[in-house]
């Protein structure tokens, strides 16, 4: 119990840094370009003010309307087609913010709709990417045995390089297709795909929003949810067995600590506690079997289709 609060006490000091250290190099990245860009707004506010005549009043009432009218360049937002796009994203916890319910009784079905939607959803992305993972772990396999392998074995280190692997090609996939459809550079394309698939969600980029291509663009419209739903399992199951492998590592620490005190309280020779052939039992014999078991359980987690043996 101690080791384990002291391992929860370190990954909260672990994730304060990293807090920390993500605010300091935005602030490096981003407080000049930010301050340059107030300046130019406050420029060209002014400018349009005095070449019009409005008062300070008129120039609110002006940006008011612009971001109400804002959302409606992508045409109907809620017939079927851009309510089902909100839907993805509610349910998958996207929220781009590009739409949102304008009515009290849309407001309070969108809160009952995602109490349930988000649970589904998180465990149908469970479901699927253990499935996934499970198929790749048989690719990897028989590509092994292909190679002519006499005892190939999938580890989990293989497994998370083809993960990586499927997450890049799945992400650069996307980008080439909405870099076409939308007339972004491949880099703000390959950016959103990565906003998307990891359910961040910023709204900078959206797509489905210029041109009407919710109702004039269904062969888009369908790629673009097929899209983000099949890219949600791979990017998830990815980090899936990412998150498995690191509680995997941090608890085979203190196990293999306790496993060496054990060893050495009671006298078991040398680091394996083996028995040597045809010496004699001691007393770290039961050790030695404890010991196997422990490498058993070691070997299982770190290759997906081992089975140990029913009696070790």
């Amino acid at each position: 119990m101690r080791k384990q609060s002291a391992r929860t006490a370190a990954l909260i000091l672990c994730i304060l840094s990293y807090l920390l250290v993500g605010a300091a190099v935005f602030d490096a990245l981003e407080s000049e370009a930010e301050r340059g860009r107030q300046r130019l707004l406050a420029q060209k506010r002014g400018e349009f003010r005095r070449k019009y005549g409005f008062s300070a009043e008129d120039y609110r009432e002006l940006e008011r309307l612009a971001r109400q009218a804002e959302p409606h360049r992508a045409g109907r937002q809620w017939k079927f087609a851009g309510s089902f796009y909100f839907a993805i994203t509610v349910i998958t916890t996207i929220g781009y913010g590009h739409a949102a319910p304008g009515t009290d009784s849309g407001k309070v079905f969108c809160m009952f709709y995602a109490l349930l939607g988000i649970p589904l959803t998180l465990v149908t992305f469970q479901s699927l990417g253990e499935r996934l993972n499970a198929l790749v772990w048989r690719l990897l396999l028989a590509a092994k045995r292909c190679l002519g392998l006499r005892r190939p074995r999938v580890s989990t280190q293989n497994m998370v390089v083809a993960g990586l692997l499927a997450c890049v090609a799945t992400l650069a996939l996307g980008a080439a297709a909405f870099a076409h459809f939308e007339g972004w550079t491949f880099f703000h394309a390959y950016y959103y795909c990565f906003i998307t698939l990891t359910t961040i969600g910023f709204g900078d980029f959206v797509a489905l929003q210029s041109d009407e291509a919710l109702q004039r663009k269904p062969p888009y419209v369908a790629f673009s949810f097929l899209y983000i739903l099949l890219g949600l399992t791979v990017i998830g199951a990815f980090l899936n067995l990412v998150v498995l492998r690191f509680l995997a590592a941090s608890a085979d620490l203190p196990q293999r600590a306790a496993g060496r005190a054990s060893l050495r309280r009671l006298g078991a020779p040398g680091s394996s506690g083996l028995a040597r052939p045809g010496s004699p039992p001691h007393p770290g014999g039961s050790a030695s079997v404890s010991h196997r078991v422990h490498q058993l359980e070691t070997c299982a987690r770190d290759n997906l289709g081992f089975s140990p043996p029913s009696s070790p």
